[in-house]
């Protein structure tokens, strides 16, 4: 899909449009609806099913993710593909233009987790999450080695910057953090309360300050309801 096809096709995406010529209102046009970026996020790790993206996000009524949906492949973001028997279902999958926001889902969440605060709750993360933080956060700017992650009960690892659930083969460093709330405080301040690394320690430092976000100031914690 060329760029002339996306804008027009965006045109129709929503009745709500800023009507303002600038690239940031362009793509808050495109992707500035509740929910729009979180379909995004879910299938940056690869194609999904309506009903696999329904149970990833579930506060999203059914009708708000037909409609987010629908605008999203008019703006060319995402499209939808028939597996082949014997699955032979439809899936949806980001476009080449779509999977172009990966830098930009990092960027926001790298700049909401300093006030997000730590999971205080296990009904906040999904159990997958470790693999997609790791994907999202530190995978892109991982040096070359092998680290293996252990948080609470899930393991996943980065090797040569991709990500494979599980333990890793020979790892250069291994991370072992008590909880989720550990993992946290150590990504976001740098805390070593809970938190132990076996191997290399120096290049894990390296992931770790690659990953981090920048340390400017951030409102109190306030995870929203």
């Amino acid at each position: 899909m060329n760029l002339e096809t996306i804008t027009k096709t965006a045109e129709t995406a929503s009745k709500r449009r800023y009507e303002d010529a600038c690239g940031a209102a362009h793509a808050l046009d495109l992707v500035g609806e509740r929910w729009a970026l979180l379909v995004v996020r879910e299938l940056l790790h690869g194609p999904l099913r309506y009903t696999d993206l329904a149970a990833k996000l579930p506060g999203c009524g059914t009708n708000i993710l037909a409609n987010r949906l629908r605008d999203l492949e008019a703006g060319g973001v995402l499209a939808k593909r028939r597996l082949p028997p014997p699955a032979a279902s439809q899936v949806y999958e980001l476009t080449p233009y779509g999977q172009a926001l990966k830098p930009v889902i990092r960027e926001l969440a790298l700049w909401g987790i300093r006030s997000l605060g730590p999971p205080n709750f296990e009904g906040q993360l999904e159990p997958d999450w470790l693999e997609h933080a790791l994907a999202t956060v530190f995978a892109p700017v991982a040096p070359a080695g092998t680290f293996e992650f252990k948080v609470g009960e899930l393991v996943a690892s980065i090797r040569d910057g991709e990500v494979y659930p599980g333990p890793a083969e020979e790892p250069d460093a291994v991370l072992e953090a008590r909880d989720p709330s550990s993992f946290y405080f150590l990504f976001v301040e740098r805390s070593w309360d809970g938190v132990t690394v076996e191997g290399d320690r120096d290049l894990f430092e390296q992931l770790l300050e690659a990953a981090s976000p920048s340390a400017v100031d951030a409102p109190a914690a306030t995870v929203a309801a």
